[in-house]
Order: structure tokens, then sequence, then C-alpha cells
């Protein structure tokens, strides 16, 4: 894939730019976009992907805001660990505070930097927040996984498989960590506002899972046409009510 990327999903007002960024001696693959001096906006990608798949709403909200959306590193694997990889990407990056808009295993991090530093966290826009205490297995996720993929776009179903299988140990690995994390004890300690989004078809976060979200960290949510990944399926109305938030 070349230096360049964009979405197939629909046709889209700006195109990405991949580069790579030195961050504590760790190469860092990043995609950015949007006007030069626009606020900026950090994306948080999920497990077992990269950064990609929140291409096409990035590309909406692009018109807006300097968008970035780091590949978070393989390890450390916990989710503090990973909000410290963010925290540190965002420095490197010379964004001094931003929102976030995070996806599933993305939400749990930027919850954790927004508590751990929150210096550097504007909002939080969390897509699809996990993990349920409900469902706290990795057989109850697999299942509930395999439940949504039919009301995702086949191509996301797709990317998300290749990726899966491109690296399965360190999917799991994540996963387990995924798991650990208590995202419920946390919520409560976030100062920054807070918009919780949840696809309608989402089964692997519940409606009322979504509300006790929006219920402890104070904020407010959305449901939307979709399911679990709205960035990709539903990319023109999660831009639509992110805009209406952050404004």
């Amino acid at each position: 894939m070349g230096p360049r990327l964009q979405s197939r999903v629909a046709s889209a007002p700006v195109t990405l730019t991949t580069i790579r960024r030195n961050v504590d001696g760790r190469r860092v693959l990043e995609r950015v976009g949007g006007r030069n001096g626009a606020p900026p906006l950090v994306l948080v990608h999920g497990l077992g992907v990269r950064g990609r798949y929140l291409m096409p709403v990035a590309e909406r909200l692009a018109s807006d805001y300097r968008v970035a959306i780091p590949d978070l590193p393989d390890e450390p694997v916990d989710v503090p660990g990973r909000g410290r990889a963010l925290s540190e990407w965002m420095r490197a990056a010379g964004i001094a505070r931003a929102p976030l808009l995070a996806n599933s295993l993305g939400c749990q991090i930027a919850v954790d930097l927004a508590v751990t530093a929150p210096e550097l966290v504007d909002a939080l826009v969390l897509v699809g927040p996990t993990v349920d205490p409900g469902a706290r297995s990795l057989l109850r996720q697999a299942l509930r996984l395999v439940a949504t993929a039919a009301y995702e776009r086949p191509s996301l179903d797709a990317l998300v498989a290749a990726e899966y299988a491109s690296h399965p140990l360190a999917t799991l690995r994540a996963a387990r960590a995924m798991l650990a994390d208590r995202i419920e004890e946390k919520l409560p300690s976030v100062e920054a506002p807070v918009l919780v989004v949840r696809g309608e078809h989402d089964r692997i976060v519940p409606q009322a899972w979504a509300e006790e979200v929006a219920r402890l960290a104070r904020g407010r949510l959305e449901v939307l046409d979709g399911g679990h990944a709205l960035n990709f399926t539903s990319p023109d109305e999660l831009a639509r009510v992110v805009r209406a938030f952050l404004r």
C-alpha cells in the first residue's frame, strides 16, 4: 500500500497521508490530514487492528480538524501501558491537548489516558466502548463479535479477519488485557466531556451497558444505525454527531 491512503467506503473530502514518527526509539506509523492550523483530533483504534479502519470517519472530519491516527504498538500489552504509549506519541507529535475519538478497546485506552494525563484530553468520543462486566470472558466476546459481524460491511469483516490472522498471539494477549481492564472503575474519574456512541445493531456493546458508560462518565449517549465500528460502517452519521458534540 502506498504512502497515501483513501477509504473505499465512500467519496471523502480529504485524503490522509501516512508518515512514520520516531517515538522514544520506536517508529510509529500514523495517518494525518486536514487543514494546517485546524484544531487537532486524535483517533484511537481497537483490538487487533491498525488505524486504517478509522479512516472513513477521519477523512470526513478532516475538513474541520487536523486529524491524526497513530498505530499503537503491540507492546506494552496492558491498557495503562498503551495509554502511556498514546501519551508519548502525542507529545512527540506536538499535540499538547486534543479530543480523542476511540473505538472498542481504544475507548479503554482513551479513558485511561483521560484519567492519568487529563491535561492531554480535551474531550472523549467513545464509540462502542468495551468491556461490560456482564461479559468479561473471551468466549462471550468472541460470540458477540460473530453476531455483530452480520451488521458490518463485508469489507470491514475481511479487513479485521486479515489483521487478526497476521498477528494472532498479539491479538490474544491484547484481548486478555482488554478483559482485565476495569473501565467502569475509571469512568467516574474522567473530567473531560464525554459522548458515548453506540450502533443500534452492536452486539458487543448492549444498550444497557452503553447507558451505564454514559452515566458513569456524566456524559450523554447517541445511538446510530450500524454495528460496532460506526467509524467504518456509518462514517457520515458519526462525523455529524462528533462535530455537533465538539462544537
